[in-house]
């Protein structure tokens, strides 16, 4: 991506002129031009070297901004279970929401390569950091400008409220007359409201995102030391790819904290993390986020527009062998240079082209120069494997969390640490063995090719055991367990027709002998509430229920997992198949810039992240949230309307979640075997090719020497003769 994203000849003047200009000049003409005040100093000499003219020093700065920035992209897909039932999402809205911020991104990353010559990269990168600071602030307005949440219909202010929840003989369906009084124009009003601020948010987010990667890569490349670019460029990466893993460290921490913590009731709540009405504190993580990428914005403002190419080649081998290269002479470089043939055959090469086109130009010539590159059938093929791997890996990043509550009754922040911990940390460990074996092997294509298949197919024999790792749902009293049904008073126990029970309501409590959940204490035929103080929490118990032998007590809560334990094997199996995936990154890239034809390799790159960006990032997290939503067995109805989903078929759930997988892995594992045969039969070709000679060309051949045979002996002729004249002239000189 960062040959993609660098701008062509953007240096003013001759090739390597700047590169002539002393030191002392250099941070002179620099000082003049872009220093923050716009003043020269009156005596250059008395120039003293700035930090902000050090490119190790950008490339620090650059490393801490895209790790805060990728913090904040990443922190809501930790926290995405929690606004949904903080808001009443859907898991295909929140999908949805997730996969917003591409939208933006993917709208302006084609244009990057026009402006990028033409701007101040650093101010702009720092501007765009502005934006997702903005963006970061904005996701927590719908925190603010909602009321205090409720998690059982109650009114904290109220503690008589709890009785609603109850079963009570001489009322009928208070909750129910209290629930729909709640519902006016002004409530979905400000639902929508909330909503649309969250997509807005995202948006934002996404184009603030645009300039911070592309143009931090090439200023790095442009200004750095030949030598020293590589190095630079895998520090940024390696610290850029701790910032997923750390939003979902940081969401783990957040979601231990309740929703409310700035505005907690009076008595405080007696809820557990543990408890399915638990939502976290999902706001303060984009808070601090925000707060992190706006520090790291702040140096970006007074970095130059241009600065002085480092010299000097960092040297971490032994003396004897680090060698520095040559001072690059006025004319030496000749990979700038074109000659007029050359610069005909690469007319098509957006990448150079776009400084010396309009933006309408650019437009038009952008489409051709797509479809050229699409006919290639190793990077058409390439692109469409590693389409279904971002699938896999957007679908997991999203809803993997969610997947593990639910599936191992489990909390958030547990879920969001062994993500954190395990999965993350193995697919980056992926990535550089991946790069190690491309390195040290010295791979080409064929065998770059077989690795990409071998990562693949291992990959897909380690998700086959997912399928058996967890267990069916218990049994949820009045609740069929087939999706799209909706409970209903006559499938009640007959042992709470008595109490008229709101049907909206949501308390679970879980009677642990018979392991059967009833959603509110009044569908158990509980008649009264027990709060027991422990240290440091109160545990809530309800007595005297009527469907419940021995009339309880019995706990509030959902009933846990009977297979809980089989959650770190679980774990274990994905974040294995995440690093045997992740080894395909880097061959899978080689064989683009080794397939391609070489005028179109910073395109083809372009293309290939964009088509990932447009066929994956955005539409595989709609997908997987379509799909748990089809298991869904009891929805919960807020004005009318549907909401969050309470309860999921476990098996269905598990079957269709991991399927989906499994299906973007068998399409990866496909290309890849048709990439490796395509090689195989190119390799045959060509070895045909060299051993079997071409007529036509033997015909050539023996003409060409036929023509040769007279010439050399006309030419063994005239030689004879001349010594023959020089004996004669001999001769009779004596």
């Amino acid at each position: 991506m960062a040959s993609f994203l660098r701008p062509h000849n953007w240096v003013p003047g001759p090739v390597g002129e700047e590169l002539q200009v002393p030191d002392k000049d250099a941070k002179a003409m620099v000082g003049t031009e872009d220093t923050p005040g716009g003043k020269a100093s009156p005596n250059p000499q008395n120039l003293r070297p700035s930090v902000f003219h050090s490119i190790k020093f950008f490339v620090f700065c650059h490393s801490l901004l895209q790790l805060a920035q990728l913090m904040m992209s990443g922190y809501l897909k930790s926290s995405i279970s929690t606004v949904e039932k903080r808001f009443g999402l859907s898991s295909q809205t929140s999908g949805l929401l997730a996969a917003f911020n591409e939208v933006g991104n993917t709208a302006l990353i084609v244009f990057v390569s026009y402006f990028g010559s033409r701007v101040h990269r650093p101010r702009l990168i720092g501007c765009g950091a502005i934006l997702v600071t903005l963006a970061g602030v904005l996701m927590t307005v719908p925190h603010f400008i909602s009321e205090p949440y409720r998690y059982d219909h109650t009114s904290p202010d109220m503690p008589q409220d709890f009785k609603a929840s109850l079963c009570l003989l001489s009322t009928k369906a208070p909750a129910s007359a209290s629930s729909n009084s709640s519902c006016s124009s002004y409530t979905e009003v400000r639902h929508l409201a909330v909503v649309g601020i969250m997509f807005t948010a995202q948006t934002l987010l996404g184009v603030g995102g645009v300039p911070i990667q592309p143009f931090g890569i090439s200023y790095i490349d442009d200004f750095a030391h030949n030598s020293n670019s590589p190095l630079y460029l895998g520090i940024l990466f390696a610290v850029t790819m701790m910032g997923p893993g750390m939003s979902y460290g940081l969401g783990s921490l957040m979601l231990r904290l309740y929703v409310d913590i700035d505005r907690m009731p009076e008595g405080g709540i007696n809820l557990t993390s543990k408890d399915p009405r638990w939502v976290g504190a999902w706001w303060l993580g984009f808070l601090i986020s925000a707060g992190a990428v706006a520090l790291a914005a702040i140096p970006y403002f007074f970095f130059p527009k241009e600065m002085p190419k480092e010299k000097q080649e960092l040297r971490f081998r032994r003396k004897g062998l680090a060698v520095s290269d040559p001072p690059v002479s006025k004319g030496e470089d000749s990979s700038s240079e074109q000659s007029p043939a050359e610069s005909l055959e690469k007319k098509d090469n957006l990448a150079q082209m776009a400084p010396d086109l309009t933006v309408i130009q650019f437009i038009k010539v952008f489409p051709r120069v797509l479809l050229r590159t699409l006919r290639h059938p190793i990077f058409l093929l390439v692109v469409l494997s590693q389409v279904c791997m971002s699938s896999t890996a957007a679908g997991m990043a999203t809803f993997l969390p969610k997947f593990l509550e639910r599936q191992f009754s489990i909390t958030a922040s547990y879920a969001n640490l062994l993500i954190g911990c395990l999965t993350i940390p193995l697919a980056i460990v992926g990535i550089v063995v991946g790069g190690i074996l491309v390195k040290r092997l010295r791979l080409g294509p064929m065998h770059c090719g077989s690795l990409c298949l071998l990562g693949a197919l291992c990959c897909l024999i380690l998700s086959t055991p997912l399928f058996f790792m967890g267990c069916s749902s218990h049994q949820i009293a009045g609740i069929s367990h087939q999706p799209g049904t909706q409970p209903g008073l006559e499938l009640f126990p007959g042992c709470m027709e008595s109490c008229s029970c709101p049907s909206d309501d949501f308390n679970p409590v879980c009677d642990s002998s018979t392991r059967v959940e009833y959603i509110t204490p009044c569908h158990a035929g509980c008649t009264s509430r027990v709060v027991q103080e422990v240290p440091d929490k109160s545990q809530v118990f309800y007595t005297n229920c009527s469907c419940v032998a021995g009339g309880g007590p019995v706990p509030a809560g959902s009933c846990d997992s009977a297979c809980s334990h089989l959650v770190l094997p679980f774990m274990i199996l994905i974040s294995l198949g995440a690093a045997l995936a992740s080894v395909t990154h880097t061959p899978s890239f080689m064989l683009i810039l080794r397939g391609v034809k070489k005028e179109d390799k910073t395109l083809a790159v372009g293309i290939q992240f964009m088509l990932m960006r447009v066929l994956a990032w955005m539409p595989s997290p709609v997908i997987h949230g379509s799909a748990i939503d089809t298991t869904c067995v009891y929805w919960a109805q807020s004005c009318g309307r549907r909401a969050v989903c309470r309860y999921y078929d476990h098996d269905l759930l598990r079957n269709r979640f991991i399927g989906l997988q499994f299906f973007f892995k068998i399409g990866s594992l496909a290309c890849f075997a048709l990439i490796l045969a395509i090689l195989r039969q190119q390799d045959k070709e060509e070895r045909t090719k060299a051993t079997i000679p071409n007529p036509g060309l033997q015909q050539q051949l023996l003409a060409s020497e036929a023509k040769k045979e007279p010439e050399e002996s006309r030419v063994l002729q005239k030689r004879k003769w001349f010594r023959k004249d020089k004996q004669l002239d001999k001769d009779y000189t004596k």
